[in-house]
């Protein structure tokens, strides 16, 4: 700093209210110190900075599993937002494994983080305890941690389910099956309990045979599709609690011989953008992912500004959009019917 307040002919007082914005200086001034600054190729300490401001322009982003391709879309909403306002994030993934997320968060509240974006999977009970004892600004994503009062913003994963279900309800359905996450993942529970209105609105039941949980990955949805597709009975449609779980499925479909969806209708939850090029394109349900992501790190950054003191917590659900493709029709039985009257 000093070297480039001797060659702009300044202070070095007047280089540091250039660099932070902390006090005004001329547009000449500024101009040459920054002039100074880029010939130089100098980068301000962000340590020294975060001491003197109290500030480290940095936000932690912890998630439970980054693999799954739907937090793609939540990460670039939330970089988005960040760097719009000069702020960095820093990303920790726990692998779905409570402990290494605990871990992770006491780490970036160690590294003196402005703020903290937390998506708690399954970790919920975990980390409680953590989350109710900091003073850092904390906005949860897509699922609430009991006891911790902080703000929230999440998918309503229960309309998900039951509009997905209600969509093949609608197209005379009643042998629905659904593929669903393991029991531990809330948000395939959630669409399951959606799935649940929507057949007892109709009348219907979920035969036990019928509820298969799996991993809510291809691997998964593709051996669970495989046992529904064995069975005596098997069901006319299935609902997939996420477009890879859906997709695995298309794939023990085509293996077996059974044509999607004269044969067997099948419906995602997610819209990722592989959805749209399946075979057959795949019908599920769009998720405003991104911008889901945009207004946790607008909210989070609104925290951390001090605003909004006092008033309510936030507590909020998006809903999801029915993308209707090629993987949905009516039943093959119902469809022969209509033909011959």
């Amino acid at each position: 700093m000093k070297q480039v307040a001797d060659r702009a002919g300044v202070s070095t007082s007047t280089v540091s209210h250039v660099i932070n914005n902390t006090r005004a200086v001329s547009e000449d001034v500024r101009k040459r110190v920054q002039a100074v600054i880029d010939d130089m190729g100098y980068i301000p300490s962000a340590v020294a900075r975060s001491l003197k401001n109290d500030k480290t322009y940095t936000i932690g982003v912890s998630v439970p599993d980054n693999t799954h391709s739907g937090f793609a879309e939540l990460l670039r909403g939330i970089e988005d937002a960040a760097f719009a306002v000069g702020y960095n994030i820093m990303l920790c993934n726990g692998y779905e494994d409570a402990q290494r997320q605990a871990a992770h968060l006491r780490g970036l509240i160690e590294k003196r983080i402005d703020g903290l974006v937390l998506v708690p999977g399954g970790a919920r009970a975990e980390l409680a305890p953590l989350l109710a004892s900091q003073r850092v600004p904390i906005v949860l994503a897509d699922h609430e941690v009991a006891g911790v009062d902080t703000d929230f913003i999440g998918l309503d994963h229960e309309a998900t389910g039951y509009a997905a279900t209600r969509h093949l309800i609608e197209l005379g359905h009643r042998h629905i099956a659904c593929l669903a996450g393991p029991p531990s993942q809330p948000a395939g529970q959630e669409r399951l309990a959606g799935c649940l209105r929507a057949l007892g609105e109709a009348g219907l039941e979920l035969d036990h045979a019928y509820l298969v949980h799996g991993q809510p990955d291809c691997e998964g949805g593709y051996d669970a599709a495989q046992r529904l597709l064995a069975l005596p009975a098997p069901p006319s449609a299935l609902f997939a609690c996420n477009d890879l779980m859906a997709l695995g499925a298309l794939c023990a479909a085509r293996e077996a011989g059974i044509d999607v969806p004269e044969r067997l209708s099948v419906i995602g939850g997610d819209d990722l953008g592989c959805a749209a090029f399946a075979a057959p394109r795949l019908t599920t349900i769009a998720q405003p992912t991104y911008a889901m992501g945009r207004e946790l790190a607008e909210l989070l950054f609104q925290r951390i500004r001090g605003e909004g003191e006092g008033e309510a917590r936030v507590r909020r659900r998006l809903q999801g959009r029915l993308v209707v493709r090629q993987s949905t029709s009516r039943p093959q039985a119902r469809r022969a019917l209509a033909k011959v009257f």
